[in-house]
């Protein structure tokens, strides 16, 4: 507690020791001290024109009650909680683990405490984190979305300050915060073709809602190639439903099978990739010499793997600081701010699997 600082002399240590009150309320510290119960608020909130001598004597009290504040009052006291919540589909995957981190790391700088929930992608946990948690709790959500309707997000983000992340979102319905996903993907891509590499395949391709993110790096893919005046080999592209090490694993199986020559594989997530690579291990292919790989997210994994992987970063700490600030000006009664879109940085880090 701010500015408590009970007096310890020596004549303390003879003082009779009084039992702690259990649940002691400020009406009990203000009957110990003999003061009002306001002038016992005014010293637990730091208010300063309060005598030294008062202010001792309410300290002394509370300590001997045990009297804990109710924080949680003072916070809807002042309309505030400085709770928000991250929502995101799945913290298994790591990009969303390390997404949370940072999160925490920057809403701690702004003295705000962040409940993260996991929606795993289904509309009934999605809404409940954007109507449930925020109607009596918290100040604000960051919310990573793959199943909300557009009309649903809209509804959530006039009556809860609100920034959405991720890709499976329509422009102009909130603060939206993400890197360039076709950008990145083009230049991953262009450093493939670089390498001198062709025949590039692509793995975690996906159709409908969910798969926004997907149809976004497959466009940056397929725009690299054109600039070189190539074509996508359909047989190439390779769909994976979800985006785990095992979908990888399995993807390379079914394009090896192709009997499609391959010389570069671009996964649209580093889980993907490290999966494509025990997969082309599993087939006596070596990385990068026979087929170079390429992922995305740049989570710590791929640092650690063997081939290094080499990977599209995108700048995660930046991503959840702007989305916080972007949130604090809403918070802070920004309602009539249209919807603002911010791309990040990115960066494509070349390690050794290509």
């Amino acid at each position: 507690m701010s500015g408590f600082h009970p007096s310890a002399g020596p004549q303390d240590c003879y003082r009779p020791s009084v039992p702690k009150q259990p649940d002691a309320r400020l009406k009990d510290v203000a009957a110990r001290a003999g003061v009002s119960i306001k002038t016992v608020s005014n010293v637990v909130n730091d208010y300063p024109y309060v005598s030294d001598r008062t202010r001792q004597r309410v300290q002394e009290a509370i300590a001997e009650l045990g009297y804990q504040p109710n924080a949680a009052a003072r916070q809807l006291r002042r309309g505030k909680s400085d709770l928000i919540a991250l929502a995101v589909p799945e913290l298994s995957i790591p990009y969303f683990a390390e997404l949370a981190h940072h999160v925490v790391q920057a809403a701690a700088e702004r003295g705000w405490t962040v409940l993260v929930d996991e929606t795993g992608g289904f509309a009934e946990r999605e809404r409940e984190a954007a109507l449930g948690i925020s109607a009596n709790l918290i100040d604000g959500l960051l919310l990573s979305p793959l199943a909300l309707s557009d009309e649903e997000i809209s509804v959530h983000a006039a009556r809860t300050p609100l920034v959405l992340l991720g890709e499976r979102v329509s422009p102009g319905l909130a603060d939206h915060v993400a890197i360039d996903n076709t950008a990145a993907a083009r230049e991953a891509v262009e450093h493939l073709l670089d390498r001198g590499r062709k025949r590039i395949a692509v793995i975690g391709s996906q159709r409908g809602e969910r798969g926004r993110t997907a149809e976004l790096r497959l466009q940056g893919f397929e725009e690299a190639l054109a600039a070189r005046g190539l074509s996508p080999d359909p047989k190439l592209v390779v769909p994976a439903e979800e985006w785990h090490r095992a979908d990888g694993a399995a993807a390379v199986r079914r394009l090896l099978s192709r009997r499609k020559k391959v010389d570069a594989i671009f996964c649209l997530n580093d889980l993907l990739a490290l999966g494509a690579l025990r997969g082309l291990q599993e087939a006596g292919l070596r990385v990068p010499e026979d087929v170079a790989v390429v992922g995305f997210d740049d989570i710590e994994e791929t640092r650690y793997s063997s081939p290094s992987l080499s990977t599209v970063s995108p700048d995660k700490a930046s991503l959840a600081r702007t989305a916080l600030s972007l949130l604090a000006e809403r918070i802070a009664g920004g309602g009539d701010i249209p919807p603002r879109a911010v791309f990040v940085d990115h960066s494509v880090q070349v390690r050794e699997s290509s």
